[in-house]
C-alpha cells in the first residue's frame, strides 16, 4: 500500500512539474554555428566530440565551446541543440543522446 501512494505522489509531481514547464520564445534570431572541428584528441577511447552551440542568456547570445563527452550507451548518437522557428520567434531545443 504504501508503495501505491510513492507511486502516485511522484506521478502527480511529475505531471504538474511538466504541466507548468514553458516554451520561452526568443524574438532575436540565433546566429550561424560556428565551425570549429574537432578539437584535440579525445581523452580516452568511446569519447565523441559534442559540437559547441549559441546560448541565449542575459538578452543576447553566449558561444558555449564544444566539448569531449562519453556516449551513456553503446551505438548512442549526439543530437545537437539548435533553435527551431516558430510564428514569434526562436524555441531552444537541448543536446540530447539518441538511443
Amino acid at each position: 500500500m504504501r508503495k501505491r501512494v510513492y507511486l502516485l505522489v511522484f506521478g502527480f509531481l511529475l505531471a504538474t512539474g511538466l504541466a507548468s514547464a514553458r516554451e520561452v520564445i526568443i524574438r532575436v534570431a540565433p546566429p550561424p554555428p560556428v565551425r570549429v572541428g574537432v578539437v584535440g584528441v579525445a581523452p580516452r577511447r568511446g569519447y565523441v566530440w559534442v559540437e559547441g552551440y549559441h546560448a541565449y542568456r542575459g538578452g543576447r547570445y553566449a558561444w558555449v565551446p564544444g566539448r569531449w563527452a562519453r556516449p551513456p550507451r553503446p551505438r548512442a548518437v549526439w543530437i545537437p541543440p539548435h533553435y527551431n522557428r516558430v510564428p514569434r520567434g526562436w524555441v531552444f531545443v537541448p543536446g540530447h543522446w539518441r538511443y
